[in-house]
């Protein structure tokens, strides 16, 4: 891969999206800006409690095996995995009936209400006004200690090497 970026999720939403089925990361602002492309998921060291009374994220885990599902919450300040982020769109009406809908498009958000859409996931999150859809989630075996920031960071050649090495030797294939 020539180019990768990264992106720092608080615990369990990391492990969510790359083993739980999260098909979603909800944000205040598009912080994808045109980037399409592979994002490694970087699980940071801060443990968002409230993630722990959500009800999607708890069906989630125990269709997943519960205590004995793939990954581990305690997984933090390292990448654990990589996705594809396929599309950024927006969100209306975040706090009551979330609409996704297509901002580039006339009359994007006329469309999808008009349609009765609605939200694109289980996992939207109350205040979303973004979201980056993330599909191909790729878990590392091992993950890889690494430092978090804020955004959506472009990553050095050395660890995209690194982690292309990780996902070939547990996949056998060139991803």
């Amino acid at each position: 891969m020539s180019e990768m970026r990264i992106l720092t999720v608080q615990q369990p939403w990391a492990w969510a999206i790359i083993h739980g089925g999260k098909d979603v990361e909800n944000r205040v602002r598009n912080i994808a800006g045109d980037y399409r492309g592979p994002v490694a998921i970087h699980a940071g060291l801060a443990f968002d409690r409230a993630g722990l009374n959500d009800r999607t994220l708890h069906a989630k885990w125990e269709e997943f095996g519960g205590p004995h599902a793939p990954g581990n919450w305690s997984d933090r300040g390292a990448i654990i995995g990589v996705v594809d982020l396929t599309d950024v769109h927006a969100v209306a009406n975040a706090h009551f009936h979330p609409v996704c809908h297509d901002h580039r498009a006339p009359n994007g958000l006329a469309t999808a209400a008009a349609a009765g859409t609605g939200a694109c996931s289980a996992w939207t999150m109350p205040g979303a006004q973004w979201h980056l859809v993330l599909t191909n989630p790729r878990p590392l075996a091992m993950p890889i200690p690494y430092k978090g920031a804020l955004g959506l960071r472009r990553l050095d050649k050395a660890t995209i090497d690194t982690i292309t090495a990780a996902l070939v030797a547990e996949t056998g294939e060139d991803q």
